[in-house]
This record gives structure tokens, C-alpha cells and sequence, in this order.
């Protein structure tokens, strides 16, 4: 018995690295799965098949159900597609995990258009594109299920070089911490994904390569099994920094500052400065 029996799962950019990963081992707990991949380059131009009925052959191979979707997630109609795949191959939808990603790094000074749109379009506008018939398939179902939508440090903590990137990631940060609170009511449960692994868009980053082993993407994957799994039914809302053997949370978080009281609160730039060390948070 697996810890997803019965479940059905939409993956997104299942057809290599860290999609690839939590496909087959979703499959392997039970789940049946929708492997999605669009199949183009690691900047998102070009398509190819072959990658996401790859991951449908391996999983069938260890006996366990998936059928592939080739559908773009930077569109409505690619998000309706991929949640009538899941119906038309086994009836419903209980879990949905965002992962299709791009990249097309430069600094700001360098950043065209032409390298903006694509990188929101696909992690930003994929996210609410596949998400949003997902989550209300699971409120008209009304039994509840899971949302885990991938962000990243980048976003989170910031990186040189990937401000388009950077910006997309922290925007799913914020539509899933909202999402999980709409969720509650209907018992769908989000969770945010901070990865770190090697993968052929990570491959050329800085000391990225040295850390071949450590950096295996199928470490993401335990958690996302976990977060799908009933054993996560109290931890909606949480995101989790994962890669390398680590698992650790992520926050928010605000420092207790200080509250001016005469004045009608209205502070001056100088009693700001004279005050800073008390408004930061330290370190």
C-alpha cells in the first residue's frame, strides 16, 4: 500500500529533472499521473515529445498508470488541457504540482523584453494558468486536495542575474500563500517548494557542477510525496527550502520595530536613522 493509492496527480515539466523526479516517485507511492512537458529547451523555445512519454514508459514500466500531455502552461487553454487529460484518463484530480520552468538570465541593465515575458509567462502566469481549473475541480469535487507550486531562492532571498526570474518566483510565493488561505474552506492544501538542485538550468551556475552528488534533484522529491500525502494535512500554507539532503523551512518575517507615539506617529529621517538598529531585524 502506498501513502497515494487512489490519488491522481498533475505534474508539470515531469519530463526531466526535478519534475521528472517527483513524477516517478509519486507513481511509485501510488499516484497515477499526468506528465506534463511542453519539451523545449532549457530557455523555452522548441518542443519535443519525447522527454514526458519517456517519464509515461518508465513509470508504466514499474507498474504503475501515467499518460502524457505536451501542453504549453503559459496559457489558459493548456491549463484547461492538462485537467481534462487527468479526467479523461482516470476521472479525477487530488493533486496538482507546478514545476515547468525556464530561464533566460541578465542583469537588469542587460534585461530586454524579449527575455522578461517568456520567464513570467511560464512560472508566474503557468502557475495561475494550471492551478486555477485545478483548484476548482477540487472545490466542485468538494473532498479537498493539494496545490504545491514551486518558487526559489532566487525569489526568496534574491540572486545576481535573474531579476526576471527572481520576480516570477517571489510572485508564486505570494499567490500561494494566498491560495492556501482561500484553500482552507474547501480543504485544499498549498504549499511553496524553494529547490535546490542540478538540473540542466542549473547546471552552469557558479560551483553548481562540484556539487553533482549532493545536488541530486531526486532529493526533492520525498517532500513532495509528503506534502501530497495526508501525513502533511497540517502544514498547508508552509514553504520549505529542500535540495541537498535538507529540508527547512521558510518565512516571512517581521521584526518587532519600534511604534512612535507622539506626533501623531509621523517620524522624521533623522529620529529614523537614530532608531534603525531597533527596526532591522539582526544580522
Amino acid at each position: 500500500m502506498g501513502v497515494l493509492d487512489g490519488k491522481v496527480a498533475i505534474v508539470t515539466g515531469a519530463g526531466r529533472g526535478i519534475g521528472r523526479g517527483e513524477a516517478l516517485l509519486l507513481a511509485s507511492h501510488g499516484a497515477r499521473i499526468v506528465v506534463n512537458d511542453l519539451g523545449g529547451e532549457w530557455d523555452g523555445t522548441g518542443a519535443d515529445q519525447r522527454p514526458a512519454q519517456l517519464v509515461v514508459d518508465e513509470i508504466a514500466a514499474a507498474g504503475g498508470e501515467a499518460v502524457a500531455n505536451y501542453d504549453n502552461v503559459a496559457s489558459d487553454e493548456g491549463g484547461e488541457a492538462m485537467l481534462q487529460t487527468a479526467l479523461e484518463a482516470f476521472g479525477k484530480l487530488d493533486i496538482c504540482v507546478n514545476n515547468a520552468g525556464i530561464l533566460r538570465d541578465k542583469t537588469l541593465a542587460k534585461l530586454t523584453e524579449d527575455l522578461w515575458d517568456p520567464v513570467i509567462d511560464v512560472h508566474l502566469k503557468g502557475t495561475y494558468c494550471v492551478t486555477r481549473p485545478a483548484y476548482n475541480h477540487m472545490r466542485a469535487r468538494e473532498q479537498g486536495g493539494v496545490i504545491i507550486n514551486t518558487s526559489s531562492t532566487s525569489g526568496l532571498n534574491g540572486n545576481f542575474g535573474q531579476t526576471n526570474y527572481g520576480a516570477a518566483k517571489a510572485g508564486i510565493w505570494g499567490f500561494s500563500r494566498c491560495l492556501a488561505i482561500e484553500g482552507q474552506k474547501a480543504g485544499i492544501r498549498v504549499y511553496i517548494l524553494a529547490p535546490v538542485a542540478l538540473t540542466r538550468l542549473t547546471e552552469d551556475l557558479a560551483g553548481m557542477g562540484e556539487m553533482k552528488e549532493k545536488l541530486d534533484p531526486a532529493l526533492v522529491s520525498p517532500l513532495v510525496v509528503y506534502l501530497a500525502s495526508e501525513l502533511a494535512k497540517d502544514q498547508t500554507g508552509t514553504t520549505f527550502f529542500v535540495g541537498g539532503g535538507r529540508i527547512a523551512e521558510m518565512r516571512m518575517v517581521t521584526a518587532k520595530g519600534v511604534t512612535k507615539t507622539d506626533e501623531g506617529g509621523l517620524w522624521t529621517a533623522e529620529e529614523i536613522a537614530a532608531r534603525m538598529s531597533e527596526i532591522v531585524l539582526p544580522g
